[in-house]
Order: C-alpha cells, then structure tokens, then sequence
C-alpha cells in the first residue's frame, strides 16, 4: 500500500453513516445536505448550521475519494437543443461558443429531434461526469422534468436557454416572449386585420403559452371577441401542419391575418397561399417569430420578431461558467429576460389603424 493511502482508508471505514442517511435524519434532501457542507452559497446560513450540527453529533464524515472525483474537471460543456434547423440555434451555438472558448472549454452539441425520450437518453448519458455543466433548450415533446431534476443530486451545473421548464429552480435565458406576442398582434390589428390566427408549435412549451397569452391579451385590449377555431395546435409533422394551415385558410370565414410563435410554420403558409390563390399581404397579412436571415429575401418579405439570439446564447454561457467556477453569485436563480425587435417588413405592409382621439 503506498504512503498516504491508510489514513485515507481508515477514515472511510470509522464512518457511521453516509450522506443519504445523515439527509434522512435531517428530512431534507441529499443534494442540500452536500451544498450545505460544502458552504455553498444556494444554502442559508440557518440550514448550514443545522446541517454541520446534525453532522457533528453523528459523527458524519466526508468520503475523500468521492469527494475528488466530483471535483475532476472535464473542460467541456454540454448543449442539448431540440433541433438545428431553426435559425434561432445556429447564432446562439455562436454565442455559446464565443464565452466557450474565452474560459478554453469545448462544447458539446446534443439533438433530441423534439423527441422527449432522446432528451432523457442524453441527459442520463451525461450524469456520468463527462461534462462540467449543461446548456439547454427543451423539446416540445417534454411534460415530466423528473430528468432534470437528477442533475441536482449529481451536482450538474443546469441553465434553460430559450425553451424552459419553469419548475426547476435553475438559472434561464428567455426574450418577452409575452409582450412579444402583444407587439406582434397588435401590429397586425394596426394594418387593418380583424381574423388573426395564432399558429402555435405546442401546447406545453413556455414560450408558446406565453406568445399565445400575448395574443389573446392583444386582442382583448381591442375588443377583439376570442376565436377559438383560429388558434391551430400544430406539431413537429410538417404534412399534419400544412393541412391545418390550408383548411384554416380555405375557409370562407379565412383570417385576413397569422401570427406564427416559429418560423417554419410561417414559411408553410406561402405556398399554401399561392396553392388558394391568395395573396400575400393583401389577403393576408402573416407576421411570426423568425431569426431567418432570409426573411428579407422572401417573396414577399416576412415581418418578424427577431429574438438576440447570439446574445442569447451567450448570456446563458457567462452564467453557467459562473455556476461551474463556484463564484457563489446569488443571482443566478433569476430570469434573465432580453428585448426581441419587431422588423416590418412587405407581409404586413398596407393599411394602417387609425385611432379615435
């Protein structure tokens, strides 16, 4: 046995208990009972006293060798996205890799395909320690974070970017996706539209619940009456979606107006349009959120609500570089919330609202 290793061992072995049992004895869980001796800044002073004491009177001890190897660093992050054809993530892989590489970590780049299971997969692949944190953007397939949450007891490092679950209690990156969804409908409602369908991508993700919310608030500050046979609740199948656009649009009591909450459903609507002989923007004026830097190339041009993606992306770096450093910044539970822009362009051009004064 080399010099060094026996006191070690003996330390292991005088142990009275592990540190699940001594988190039982206090009813509280393993991953706060470790942060608590650890001093972590995410712990009260309260806690860590009650911790330490309970510690001390069991005589708890802390396992050396494990407490090395959570230590070990990996210089790699991981980024998990739903999908790499969006021009929202291509920026944002921009910006996460521009703090990346300052702090001279890799990065890592995980797809789900919108696929809730593959986030699963992913997630537990990684809890074996070969990243020092995660980045990520949620599927539009995820209802249970059950996942997630075992990122906390193994001590992973966790920030939301764009796509978020608002139950878990890490730090997350979003646009005014509300007030976002108000500008957007009330634009439309300013050219003149009284029949603005919402296209949504799900019913679960945030970010759509609250472009939706936007639009329903919009229409009700103009005494728009809700709709509910224009609001389509599409999905990742582009055949499904392009024929509930087109039956939407066929109607005779069509929308003269769409705000779509993602660029590809948007894009679906132009060659429907040209299929049913509607024009673009004088039949229908179409508005969405969009980072496609094509949009002013587009026949006619798209209106968009352009999200900071790179300044996005990162802004969710610096942060989680700040949690795997350990700087002990006691914001970083918050929201950060940035500015999207609202870009006029030709399919929304025409008529204008004019006010009563």
């Amino acid at each position: 046995m080399q010099e060094g290793l026996l006191p070690i061992l003996v330390a292991i072995n005088t142990v009275n208990m592990n540190l699940k049992q001594l988190a039982e004895s206090l009813n509280l869980s393993i991953s706060t009972v470790s942060k608590a001796l650890r001093d972590s800044h995410e712990i009260s002073a309260g806690t860590k006293q009650i911790v330490l004491a309970k510690a001390t009177e069991l005589n708890y001890q802390v396992n050396p060798i494990a407490s090395s190897l959570r230590k070990q660093i990996s210089k790699t992050i991981a980024v998990i996205l739903p999908e790499v054809a969006n021009d929202f993530f291509g920026p944002a892989i921009s910006g996460i890799e521009s703090i990346a590489q300052e702090k001279g970590y890799h990065v890592l780049i995980y797809l789900t395909h919108e696929d809730m299971q593959k986030e699963v997969a992913i997630i537990k692949l990684l809890q074996n320690g070969r990243v020092d944190g995660i980045m990520m953007s949620l599927s539009e397939q995820t209802l249970n974070t059950s996942h997630l949450e075992e990122l906390e007891k193994k001590e992973i490092p966790l920030v939301f970017f764009d796509r978020i679950a608002d139950n878990i209690d890490v730090p997350k990156v979003t646009t005014d996706d509300y007030l976002s969804g108000i500008k957007a409908t009330e634009h439309l409602i300013e050219k003149g539209c009284k029949r603005i369908a919402f296209l949504s991508i799900s019913q679960t993700l945030s970010i759509s619940q609250k472009r939706m919310k936007g639009y329903l608030e919009a229409l009700e500050r103009n005494n728009i009456v809700k709709d509910d046979s224009l609001i389509l609740q599409c999905n990742g199948n582009e055949a499904e979606n392009n024929e509930m656009i087109k039956a939407l649009l066929s109607r005779k009591d069509r929308p003269d107006g769409i705000f779509s909450s993602i660029e590809k459903l948007a894009i679906l609507t132009y060659p429907i349009c040209e299929e049913l002989n509607l024009t673009i923007p004088k039949d229908l004026k179409l508005i969405s959120f969009s980072n496609l830097k094509t949009a002013s190339l587009l026949n006619p041009s798209l209106t968009t609500i352009t999200q900071p993606a790179f300044e996005m992306g990162r802004e969710a770096a610096a942060i989680l570089f700040k949690l795997v450093e350990k700087k002990g910044h006691h914001f970083l539970l918050q929201k950060t919330i940035l500015n999207s822009a609202l870009i006029e362009r030709d399919s929304t051009r025409g008529k204008v609202k004019r006010k009563a004064n």
